[in-house]
């Protein structure tokens, strides 16, 4: 890697204070999107949680102190252990945007571009750009517009009036035409007959072309008041372009400066990174999460990346679930596109997903007739095929009845969730099933383990669920675009620091459960093992395992019981 010329602060790099020669060092660097961290990761981590217990470079509210002042606002952190050029371990620390209202603080890597900096372009662009949105606020203030608006209302409030006067005078007049029509032919005849039904048609005439000559009329009128509107509004209507296509060309010059280096030293705009994504421009806040901000430091100095790690510190947002010191992967939607240039050069784990082993899953059939099975999925193993993970229940089930039609699958089960299933061999089965699941008439259990304790026996947790659209397939609160979701519970038993307890899901949203009872506002409790709300065991301890539906052929009503195999 070239040498850059950069003098490295000795306030950002992070010397471990303690004997780290006897721990072994990493096989590949980590994959981000989803790891168990290091050792060499989790002392780094002990020593910035340390700091920030204690420090007083900054006053930031956590919300972790009662009563402090400012706004309750948690962070992601992250530490990058590296390797400086004499071959000494060391590590730099990160936050994910803004802290304390600054992109900079002194133990801490900068950002990779802060368009922020006094006398930037993007400052001085600024300037101009609010100027304009003051100009253009003046201008909104300016009473002929209102006067005019309401004039062209007014117009448009008449000419429909008189049409629709004008269209039902004359549908009353057509009517009465057909009877004189009807009465001329049967009184009348010859010249007399042909004299009268000429006036009659003379009389429709008259009415098309008045009604035309109206519609004319009043398009002229109201055209006259558009323009009117339109030579007030043209000087507004200029301002505001002008600050669209200002602000697009910032956007796009702060796009494609803003740029990261990989292990080669290779530089890969934002713009050039997202324009092959969905989002096809960078999402807001593209860039400022701290990984990218730690590699693109570390690169850019010359250190050699060995482990990374990221946490969460404070209070949990309203609409995420993030547990105050609780490790987390990098997001999906902002971070994946950038790292993936940026750990080129790199030798990466691979993604433990992808390496999943699922052979020596069985799927158990509890029941079986000739239009449905039931069945109880094993823990971590996929209801349908996924992207790289073929094996499933889905495929499983295809091969040992080839000749059942229509979709198979009924309802699905999260991967890591285990229990009963329902599978319909034919498409009228399944349509019957699934009209049950529709009509919230298929009564549903689930247990689960909760990692801490509960004092109340039961209750109900509605807290509307929408996905996270940059860290899928996470799920959100979100009371504005979220769909209703409703989980009635009830305690069970509390032992050795966790709660077993029953949900009984009346909505089916996805991750419905896990965050219900991880979320602040829900249990506030995760499920033990949940890698996505809460931390890592041994599996999910989440088991659909018990159901009761009318059978869509007989009528029958049937229930089944699986209890849990923890």
């Amino acid at each position: 890697m070239e040498n850059r010329g950069e003098i490295i602060s000795a306030d950002l790099i992070w010397n471990f204070g303690e004997d780290i020669k006897q721990v072994a060092h990493p096989n590949q660097f980590t994959f981000p999107f989803y790891y168990e961290p290091h050792e060499l990761s989790e002392r780094a981590v002990a020593q910035l949680k340390k700091y920030l217990s204690e420090q007083k470079d900054f006053e930031h509210n956590f919300g972790l102190i009662p009563n402090q002042e400012g706004l309750v606002i948690g962070k992601m952190f992250g530490v990058l252990v590296v390797e400086d050029l004499n071959g000494q371990l060391c590590f730099l620390a990160a936050y994910s945007g803004k802290l304390a209202n600054s992109n900079h603080h002194k133990r801490f890597v900068p950002p990779v571009f802060d368009m922020l900096t006094e006398g930037g372009y993007f400052k001085i662009e600024e300037v101009q750009i609010n100027d304009l949105t003051k100009q253009i606020e003046q201008l909104e203030k300016n009473p002929a517009i209102k006067e005019a608006e309401d004039f062209l209302a007014k117009e448009q409030y008449l000419m429909e009036e008189r049409l629709e006067y004008q269209r039902q005078k004359a549908q009353k007049a057509k009517s009465e035409r057909k009877q004189w029509r009807k009465q001329a032919e049967s009184e009348l005849e010859g010249a007399v007959l042909e004299e009268r039904l000429g006036k009659i048609k003379h009389e429709s005439l008259c009415f098309k072309f008045y009604q035309k000559d109206l519609i004319n009329y009043w398009n002229i009128r109201i055209q006259f008041a558009q323009q009117r509107l339109q030579k007030i509004l043209e000087p507004l209507i200029a301002l505001k372009e002008e600050r669209k296509n200002r602000s697009a060309a910032l956007q796009q010059k702060l796009f494609s400066e803003y740029s990261f280096l990989n292990a080669h030293g290779e530089h890969r705009s934002l713009q050039s990174i997202f324009e092959q994504t969905i989002f096809e421009v960078p999402p807001a806040g593209a860039g400022e999460c701290a990984a990218p901000k730690l590699l693109h430091y570390a690169f850019k100095n010359r250190l050699k990346p060995i482990c990374m790690a990221e946490f969460w510190w404070g209070a949990s947002p309203k609409s995420e679930v993030r547990k105050h010191g609780h490790y987390y992967p990098a997001c999906r939607g902002k971070c994946e596109p950038i790292l993936s240039h940026m750990l080129q050069g790199l030798d990466v784990e691979d993604n433990p997903m992808d390496a999943f082993e699922s052979a020596d899953k069985e799927i158990e059939i509890i029941f079986e007739d000739d239009y449905l099975l039931v069945i109880n999925k094993p823990h971590d193993f996929l209801s349908v095929p996924g992207k790289t993970l073929i094996d499933s229940v889905y495929e499983r089930i295809k091969k040992r009845y080839p000749k059942a039609t229509g979709p198979l699958i009924v309802h699905r089960l999260d991967m890591a969730t285990s229990g009963i299933m329902l599978i319909a061999k034919d498409k009228e089965t399944h349509r019957g099933l699934q009209a049950q699941f529709i009509k919230r008439t298929v009564k549903k259990r689930y247990e689960a383990l909760l990692n801490g304790t509960l004092t109340n026996k039961k209750g109900k947790i509605e807290l509307p669920l929408r996905v996270d659209l940059e860290d899928r397939p996470r799920q959100l609160v979100c009371r504005e675009h979220g769909k209703h979701a409703l989980t009635i519970w009830e305690l069970k038993e509390v032992q050795d620091g966790k709660t077993r307890v029953y949900f009984y899901p009346i909505t089916g949203r996805t991750h419905q459960l896990r965050v219900h009872a991880a979320h602040v506002e829900g249990l506030n409790r995760a499920i033990l093992g949940d890698d996505l709300y809460g931390t890592k065991a041994d599996r999910l301890h989440l088991h659909a395992g018990f159901i009761q539906f009318e059978h869509p052929s007989s009528g029958r009503t049937l229930k089944f019981n699986v209890p849990a195999a923890f």
